[in-house]
């Protein structure tokens, strides 16, 4: 039996959105049941030809979107650990954490879009020195959340006697989110420092081996790994028209996967067609569900999933 129960989330990002219809769809999600909800951390819009759109900040967006819900828990997926110095990170968290009451998961990751680093004058540093950065900034949030102060001096960061007053809500800290699949060293960073742990559009069969990697990292790092919860992103398309389904597919299909292998990583179709996608997936060790939702929002699939798949989930 997984050490975790089975959950499901929704993720948007907030680029090319209206806030109404984003605070709309956050509000309802919350209401049908959904456990979290998930911005992004983009200052520009991603994977689009135009990136010059409009696309609100996050940390601003999540914390006025945490007064717009009360139960779910929120979190972005992920913050660019190389946007911020990650006291201010800490700091945000915490202050994000009681304004939640309690509701924040705190999701980081190594950053990866050059271009705004490029032009918001960010140093971008290679893949090694955002990976290096990540943990020490993880060692220096968890030190801050955990310690009266915290001092770190690495090769990224030289951080004196820093102190984050007052603490989390939650002990000893919100649950840390770390996206990513890098084998070598990002995984062994998350077996190291996350109690979450996220990919997107993985199959169920890499999930599997990418799970393997991550708990023999573990062992050399002395952590049980079954106490992470494993996540995964994928996109909903439920019980939707045709040519929403050929949408959904054909934006799988663009992030690599071929024709037959999208439909087997996403959840689309009818209600015994997810059934079957969700058992496939926690089969291999996945427990929480999020989905990530293009624009427009039909809100229509997001509340019959509510209503059809998740009660008969949680009936097991």
């Amino acid at each position: 039996m997984p050490k975790h129960p089975i959950r499901f989330g929704i993720q948007t990002g907030q680029q090319l959105v209206e806030w109404k219809d984003l605070k709309e769809l956050w509000r309802n999600a919350d209401a049908w049941g959904y456990d979290s909800l998930w911005s992004f951390d983009h200052f520009y819009p991603i994977f689009v030809p135009d990136t010059t759109g409009p696309c609100l900040e996050g940390w601003t967006t999540l914390t006025a979107l945490s007064q717009q819900t009360k139960r779910a828990r929120i979190g972005a997926m992920v913050n660019g650990n190389t946007y911020r110095n990650p006291c201010i990170t800490a700091k945000m968290a915490a202050t994000l954490d009681h304004v939640s009451d309690g509701r924040l998961n705190l999701g980081l990751g190594a950053g990866w879009f050059e271009l705004e680093h490029r032009s918001f004058g960010i140093d971008f540093k290679t893949i090694p020195g955002r990976l290096q950065a990540l943990d020490e900034s993880l060692q220096i949030i968890k030190g801050m959340f955990e310690q009266e102060k915290m001092t770190l001096h690495g090769r990224h960061y030289n951080v004196t006697d820093a102190v984050c007053s007052p603490k989390p809500l939650q002990k000893p800290h919100p649950p840390i989110m770390i996206g990513g699949q890098g084998q070598r060293v990002l995984l062994k960073i998350v077996a190291k420092h996350a109690d979450m742990w996220n990919v997107p559009g993985a199959s169920a069969e890499r999930y599997a081996d990418l799970l393997k990697v991550i708990e023999r990292h573990g062992d050399t790092v002395g952590r049980d790994t079954d106490q992470i919860e494993k996540t995964i992103m994928m996109g909903l398309c439920y019980r939707a028209p045709a040519e929403r389904e050929q949408a959904a597919l054909g934006r799988a299909a663009a992030m690599g996967a071929s024709a037959d292998q999208a439909r087997r990583q996403i959840m689309i179709g009818s209600r015994e067609e997810c059934l079957e996608t969700i058992d496939r997936y926690v089969k291999v060790g996945v427990t929480h569900f999020i989905f990530t939702l293009p624009r427009p929002f039909f809100q229509d699939e997001v509340q019959r999933f509510a209503e059809d798949v998740i009660p008969a989930v949680r009936a097991n």
